[in-house]
């Protein structure tokens, strides 16, 4: 089971706009971090070395008993502890301090008697470049990185409302509308560059063309089969009807029976299956309807009306989906069999083995069955093929303590 998310967290757009601006940032911050360093090291080196060259220059005065100048003292009090401490050790070294309130570049050598000579650069127009510099690589980056955002934004929104155009249509597909395309406009200009999310929809549009003729074969082939067999079985029917009375006689009208049963139930489905079906709806009272259907079925039904509505709906198409409904519980369950009326919710329930597992995940298929089960699947097929045409929904569920259940919900 996957772990719960917001809906904002799996779209590739989101994904692909964070991985974009971390990206963006990374970069914008190693450039910055770069040019900074750089811009840095060159500018205390050049006033490092101005500070020695007049460190050196206020020495040799001082040796020479010169006046030493401007900016240079002996063992000034301002200077910090550590370069002192380097000085009167016998080196020489700089550093970058705050003297008065303002950035100081001091630079410190050994004088007579272990006294320091030290002298002080104004270091503030050098501070201020270089915070100048950080304040416009932190514009910079966030222009970049914003323009980046945007840019990338809308490249990959390009992409994603192509996917979400092939998703739609994917799931239109599998709804049942094999007409639906994609007509992605790469896969139909040779001359553009043909990328990935072309090559799904032209797939998609391959698959959906390749399903939409099988399927259409498929049902021309029913239709014509069951057209094909009326008029033999219906000579065939004329022809038991004149044979003696007898047990081979019974036997022979009763298959004969079956096999129109069956035409006429091929003969439906295809119609079905077309598409071109409608309902005609009127009003009826659902609870004298359900009655009527049951009475109809020659079978002990019981029939519960806890709340009865008036629905608009094709009573003859609503029959038909009842009649079968109840048939098949009687057929491959067993009894009691009762049929509940619950406002628009119709629920037909047996106490037999239930539903095989196949039919309950994934609808009732034609020509299928199991566990030796007699039948040839196509009484619950029309009746979900006609409550689509009725706009309702017929589910297939198992109850707890056995037997099948079929719920059928009036819109």
């Amino acid at each position: 089971m996957r772990l719960a998310l917001p809906q904002w967290a799996g779209t590739l757009a989101v994904k692909a706009a964070v991985f974009i601006t971390v990206m963006c940032c990374a970069l914008a911050a190693l450039l910055g971090i770069l040019v900074h360093v750089s811009v840095t090291n060159q500018t205390v080196g050049q006033a490092r070395d101005r500070a020695l060259s007049r460190l050196t220059d206020a020495t040799a005065a001082f040796e020479a008993g010169d006046p030493i100048g401007r900016g240079v003292g002996l063992d000034p009090p301002e200077l910090p502890g550590a370069l002192r401490d380097l000085a009167r050790a016998g080196d020489r070294g700089t550093m970058v301090a705050d003297h008065h309130g303002r950035p100081t570049m001091w630079a410190a050598g050994p004088a007579d008697h272990e006294r320091v000579l030290a002298v002080e650069v104004d270091y503030s127009q050098q501070a201020r470049t270089i915070e100048g510099l950080d304040r416009a690589i932190l514009w910079s980056s966030g222009l970049a990185i914003g323009v980046t955002v945007l840019v990338g934004a809308f490249a990959v929104t390009r992409v994603t409302r192509r996917l979400h155009a092939t998703a739609r249509v994917a799931r239109r597909i599998s709804g049942g509308d094999l007409d639906a395309r994609v007509d992605d406009p790469r896969t139909n200009d040779a001359t553009r560059p043909q990328d990935e999310v072309a090559a799904v929809a032209a797939a998609l549009d391959s698959m959906a063309s390749s399903l939409q003729s099988k399927l259409l074969a498929e049902q021309r082939f029913t239709a014509d089969v069951a057209h094909e067999l009326r008029t033999p079985l219906t000579g065939l029917h004329a022809a038991a009807e004149l044979l003696p009375p007898g047990r081979p006689t019974e036997l022979v009208r009763d298959r004969v029976a079956a096999l129109r049963t069956l035409t006429e139930d091929l003969l439906e489905i295809s119609r079905l299956d077309s598409g071109r079906e409608r309902s005609e709806p009127d009003s009826e009272p659902l609870g004298a309807l359900a009655e009527r259907v049951v009475r109809a079925s020659g079978t002990e039904t019981e029939v519960v009306v806890l709340r009865d509505v008036v629905v608009e709906t094709d009573r003859r198409r609503l029959e038909r989906v009842l009649g079968n409904l109840v048939a098949n519980a009687h057929k491959h369950g067993r009894t009691p069999v009762s049929l509940t009326v619950d406002g628009p919710v119709v629920t037909v329930r047996d106490h037999g083995d239930g539903y095989p597992d196949y039919l309950v995940a994934h609808g009732p298929q034609r020509f299928r069955t199991e566990g030796g089960a007699k039948g040839h699947g196509l009484g619950l097929t029309i009746a979900l093929g006609q409550a689509e045409v009725l706009g309702a929904r017929l589910s297939f569920s198992n109850a707890v303590d056995g037997g099948a259940v079929a719920r059928l919900t009036l819109r």
